[in-house]
């Protein structure tokens, strides 16, 4: 069984948390629009969404 993970993209409302790499960044004006694009990305990727904690949304392929 192959297990491969990756980070689609990252979501963010505080764009100084995260920087550079090969992810697209989505940065929101706000909480609220920060929820509905991980959810909108998450439904059109199949992918997971994972709260850091920090204003920082990861999406990952499981």
């Amino acid at each position: 069984m192959e297990l491969n993970k990756f980070i689609l993209a990252i979501i963010t409302s505080e764009p100084d948390k995260v920087s550079g790499g090969g992810t697209p960044v989505f940065i929101s004006r706000n909480i609220e629009e920060q929820d509905n694009i991980a959810t909108i990305l998450a439904r059109v990727t199949e992918g997971v969404i994972h709260d850091l904690g920090n204003g920082v949304y990861i999406l990952i392929k499981h």
